[in-house]
């Protein structure tokens, strides 16, 4: 349900012109919700006197606009973007609780089709020795399962099994992160979205961030390893190593020219 306190609503119909559902109208100069929406919260966002609310989220999470906090040069973002690297050297100091509740906040909020906020979002720190043994165990499981669909990465993952075998501290999967992310959702574009945000975020947290598709495949061909993490039945669209770099990058890296249209 979304709730409009009438005595405060000043019928301005802001929140009915933004509504993309038409879920509300005005009645006798009141907002008025009149029918199911996706409870997106373009009417809380817009209005003016704060009257319009969604009591099955955390009103006490909503803040007020302040134009400070949309100063970011142009110029200042796209360098950012730049800059981005993914880090396969962490220092062994773990990201602190409250800035991976931030950078995790990062992929909550993130759009979502139909508002349905759907991803899930797995951080293993304090257990990844326990994640990382289990992924071991279960690689020559994975790897004949490959052999069927995928025979080049069953080949790929045989060479890495058999080299963590020879030399367990040469991890060429986790490196030496001290936490792993995993994000799984059925709109797999949902977790790619929610993943961009919380690198973005990691970044401005002094964090560093690399995906790996390599777990994604691990992971998504292991019934154990997703059982674990208690995802049975949800894809995995995402899994990020996190972590303080341990290496510092003096200046962005070269791209090819942009392969883009202009119509």
């Amino acid at each position: 349900m979304i709730e409009i306190l009438t005595e405060r609503c000043t019928g301005c119909g802001a929140c009915v012109a933004d509504c993309p559902g038409r879920a509300l109208k005005l009645v006798e100069g009141k907002a008025e919700y009149v029918r199911d929406c996706i409870h997106c919260g373009h009417c809380v966002a817009i209005c003016p006197v704060r009257a319009v609310s969604i009591p099955e989220y955390d009103m006490d999470d909503v803040e007020e606009y302040r134009e400070e906090d949309f100063t970011v040069a142009p110029e200042n973002f796209l360098r950012a973007v730049k800059f981005r690297r993914s880090i396969r050297r962490f220092k062994e100091e773990p990201i602190e609780k409250e800035k991976l509740s931030r950078i995790l906040d990062a992929g909550r909020y993130t759009a979502t089709a139909k508002n349905r906020q759907a991803c899930r979002f797995i951080l293993i720190q304090d257990r990844l020795e326990e994640f990382k043994d289990l992924v071991w165990q279960e690689m020559p499981n994975v790897v004949e399962r490959l052999r069927e669909t995928a025979p080049d990465y069953a080949r790929a993952f045989e060479l890495f099994y058999l080299r963590h075998q020879k030399d367990p501290a040469n991890d060429t999967f986790f490196f030496n992160t001290t936490s792993f992310l995993v994000i799984a959702s059925r709109n797999l574009l949902d977790g790619g979205l929610a993943a961009a945000n919380i690198e973005n975020m990691a970044v401005a947290e002094g964090a560093g961030a690399l995906y790996s598709g390599y777990m994604m495949r691990v992971i998504e061909n292991s019934p154990v390893l997703k059982k674990w993490l208690d995802i049975e039945g949800i894809p995995v669209s995402c899994c990020m190593l996190l972590g303080y770099p341990a290496v510092h990058y003096q200046r962005t890296a070269p791209r090819k020219t942009g392969n883009i249209v202009w119509w």
